[in-house]
């Protein structure tokens, strides 16, 4: 595959018959063949009793100096004067536009230390805005290879770590710093699947064998190694979107339905005058689920139509859910259209219609907190 980054579980995902893809210039696990999984089944032992996903292609940067809260409380989008130390948040990286560069969790290690995780594609961007942004005696240090990043998730997880003497009674979006075997790793409550669970940040070193103690425990509780695949499915599920579909430079935060991660109230953050402007007129097209009425499987870029055959919108994210057994997606639909929850809509499916009626994200329960 060309010259693409390589997780320091490799090898591991190799000899577990992984099918593997490009994810944001990382070579990294779609699903799993030899360990019995596949898409469905990974995507079936998180909901039901516990996964763990390699998600070391994640970026990793930190910025640290005096004032580095308010330096980048300055810079990204929600307000970090909201959590304390020990908390995580979900942030978002805008450009003058009101465009989303990225989104990421922000960890506050203090006033003067702020450890950030964006997605693998838009580290160096992020890590560049803010390098060229900061003033004398605030460093943003690029730390990609520095750190893996584990995913434990699912009803069991808790379990997991109990297992292995790791805290996990931490409140959701909050994380906690520990020693496993002489191995210093931070267990966020964290992660992009909707149910209760952990995203684990061992030093890179240390991947490898944190890894091999997880996935022993994580089967003894019924559940399996889970590829990028079912990370996918799972994220639709719960209409969480992902940059560069849901998200991007040109769909911003009002549009994606992430205003919530928006310090409307802050005095300056990047974008805060396009957003702000956009805010008061009211976006232009708003993302709305959708659930398939028929066989059809929403795909990105397919047209969204109105009862009468206009053309109101166009998928940017979809799948077939296993949990509900039927197609989902995520849409960008135009207000204008003055399309309801509940509206019966059809998709251009290659020249075929496809029945769908739009509904409120998530499309199953989240069980995150």
């Amino acid at each position: 595959m060309g010259n693409l980054l390589r997780s320091p579980l490799y090898d591991r995902h190799v000899d577990l018959g992984a099918k593997l893809a490009d994810f944001g210039g990382w070579e990294m696990p779609i699903e799993y063949t030899a360990s019995g999984g596949g898409v469905l089944k990974e995507h079936a032992a998180v909901r039901d009793a516990v996964g763990i996903f390699d998600v070391s292609h994640l970026g990793k940067a930190t910025v640290r100096g005096p004032g580095a809260r308010e330096f980048v409380n300055a810079c990204l989008s929600n307000d970090l004067r909201r959590i304390a130390s020990g908390q995580a948040q979900y942030t978002l990286c805008c450009d003058e536009s009101g465009g989303v560069v990225d989104d990421l969790i922000a960890y506050l290690i203090d006033d003067d230390e702020v450890f950030l995780v964006p997605n693998a594609a838009n580290t160096g961007e992020v890590v560049k805005r803010l390098a060229a942004a900061a003033p004398d005696g605030i460093d943003v240090v690029a730390q990609h290879r520095n750190f893996g990043v584990l995913a434990v998730q699912g009803p069991r997880s808790a379990e997991v770590l109990d297992r292995l003497g790791l805290p996990s009674a931490q409140d959701y979006m909050a994380y906690a710093d520990a020693s496993w075997d002489g191995h210093a790793v931070r267990i966020c409550r964290t992660g992009y699947t909707g149910e209760h669970g952990y995203e684990l940040i061992p030093n890179w070193d240390d991947v490898s064998v944190l890894w091999d103690a997880l996935v022993e425990v994580v089967r003894e509780f019924g559940g399996m190694p889970a590829g990028l695949g079912a990370r996918d499915t799972l994220r639709t599920e719960m209409g969480y979107p992902l940059h560069g579909q849901d998200l991007s430079l040109d769909i911003s935060p009002l549009q994606a339905r992430s205003g919530w991660a928006v310090g409307w109230k802050k005095e300056a953050f990047w974008g805060r005058d396009a957003l702000v402007a956009e805010k008061a007129a009211g976006p232009a097209r708003v993302l709305r689920g959708l659930e398939a009425l028929d066989r059809g499987i929403p795909r990105a870029h397919m047209p969204v139509l109105s009862s009468d055959g206009d053309v109101v919108g166009e998928v940017t994210s979809g799948t077939f859910s296993p949990t509900r057994r039927v197609g989902i997606g995520l849409a960008l639909v135009s207000a204008d259209a003055g399309i309801e929850d509940g509206d019966e809509l059809t998709l251009d499916v290659r020249g075929r219609r496809s029945a769908v009626r739009v509904v409120r994200p998530p499309f199953v329960e989240s069980h995150v907190r």
